[in-house]
């Protein structure tokens, strides 16, 4: 049963793009921004493999990002669950959204996803029962397959909804990241207190510390 397999996870890993974001994937101009050294050096060797980013220091990766989504981040934090990323693209884009939500464990450039998961696994000491992943298409299907909880978003590819433990009510870039932590929180019991707990720590917050 999904519910059962909800109380056992202590860490919650995500896909990006078409489940942090809609999947679009916006080109634009660098003006002077570039990308970070690291990333902008990652992407480089990547590049003529195809798929893993814009090798580029005079175009600029951007993706939106769902504020409700950035809420749902800080409420797993206060509920004690981890949270990381696996992505196959390499963007400096993704690198700061996840700076700025506290995303212990960030994976960009991984086409094998399931490495990285073993690799995550190893840094936690947890087993593959007490991690969700949740993703929307074929490439995710592998850490799906191993994790104890696979969440699908809802307009995920038929192939991964198949093999979904759970369904998300949103799409993914609309809510989808937010729905999959409070599903989990909500079945281990702590969300009504998390949430509590989230609006006492925002009372006298200021602006910039509000998502």
């Amino acid at each position: 049963m999904p519910d059962e397999r909800a109380k056992k996870i202590k860490l919650m890993l995500f896909d990006v793009d078409g489940v942090m974001t809609d999947g679009t994937i916006f080109l634009l101009p660098a003006a002077g921004a570039g990308a970070g050294q690291q990333t902008h050096d990652h992407r480089e060797k990547m590049a003529d493999k195809g798929g893993f980013g814009i090798a580029s220091r005079d175009v600029f990766e951007a993706k939106g990002f769902n504020a409700h989504d950035g809420t749902g981040f800080s409420l797993a934090r206060l509920g004690g669950l981890k949270t990381g990323i696996i992505t196959k693209r390499i963007s400096e884009t993704v690198a700061l959204r996840a700076r700025d939500l506290k995303i212990e464990h960030v994976y960009q450039g991984q086409q094998d996803k399931a490495s990285a998961f073993y690799e995550i696994l190893e840094k936690e000491g947890l087993t593959p029962q007490q991690v969700c992943y949740v993703g929307d298409d074929v490439i995710d299907l592998p850490v799906m397959r191993l994790c104890g909880l696979a969440i699908a978003v809802k307009n995920a590819r038929p192939e991964v909804l198949r093999e979904s433990h759970y369904v998300t009510p949103h799409e993914g870039g609309k809510g989808a990241v937010r729905d999959a932590i409070e599903y989990v929180l909500r079945e281990q019991g702590s969300l009504d207190r998390v949430v509590e707990e989230y609006i006492r720590s925002r009372a006298d917050a200021p602006a910039s510390r509000q998502e």
